[in-house]
């Protein structure tokens, strides 16, 4: 008889502009594969050909006029394919998948930054998505203005990038109150030095991987 593979576990990077998430993954990735695991990495919104048009609707600083209930029902549109024809069939493979944002900045940014009330937010959110969330989710957090000065490095800002600074802070602030009651979630202190915001991003990952391979302390 056949054994089905284990289930794959779904780790989510969140935090506001800035943060470093993009380097971070690779980290991720790099390590799990050194311990023999299969890795997708992926990103939202975005992730599958559906998923990356939307992203471009929602990014472009010409769609200005995109009204926050709309953006909302994007977001989601966007997230509910990704999961159908991506994250969920990688899975169910025994993959583990490593996301560069999930439902958590939806929260953080249409709920803290556009002021859309979270309980409508887990409305769409049951509706799309039912059970779905991550198995860890690490949030990198770091002053508003440390990350956007980061950010502006990178190139021209997109539609979010270029909101103003009371936006992200309301952002952060939902992100850390949000963690306050997601046991799935790390808070990860990101103005520290990228060698130590990485060596702690790695441990609490080997740390999960460990008590899925039924060896915690190990």
């Amino acid at each position: 008889m056949v054994t089905a593979a284990p289930r794959g576990q779904f780790i989510t990077l969140e935090g506001t502009e800035g943060v470093g998430k993009s380097s971070l993954m690779t980290a991720l990735s790099e390590w799990l594969i050194a311990q023999g695991e299969s890795v997708v990495t992926t990103r939202e919104p975005g992730g599958t050909a559906i998923g990356e048009d939307l992203r471009s609707l929602l990014l472009d600083p010409a769609n200005q006029n995109l009204s926050d209930l709309t953006e909302l029902g994007l977001m989601f549109a966007a997230r509910s394919q990704h999961v159908f024809e991506r994250i969920e069939p990688a899975l169910a493979r025994g993959d583990w998948v490593i996301c560069d944002r999930f439902t958590d900045s939806t929260y953080a940014y249409q709920g803290g930054g556009r002021g859309i009330s979270a309980t409508l937010i887990a409305q769409f959110e049951d509706l799309t998505l039912g059970s779905f969330a991550p198995n860890l989710t690490l949030l990198l957090d770091v002053p508003i203005a440390i990350g956007l000065a980061r950010a502006a490095q990178v190139g021209a800002p997109d539609r979010f990038e270029s909101e103003q600074h009371a936006f992200f802070e309301r952002a952060r602030e939902t992100f850390l109150r949000r963690a306050e009651t997601q046991a799935r979630t790390q808070i990860i202190d990101a103005s520290q030095s990228q060698v130590i915001v990485k060596r702690s991003v790695l441990r609490l990952v080997e740390q999960h991987w460990r008590s899925v391979q039924g060896n915690p302390h190990e």
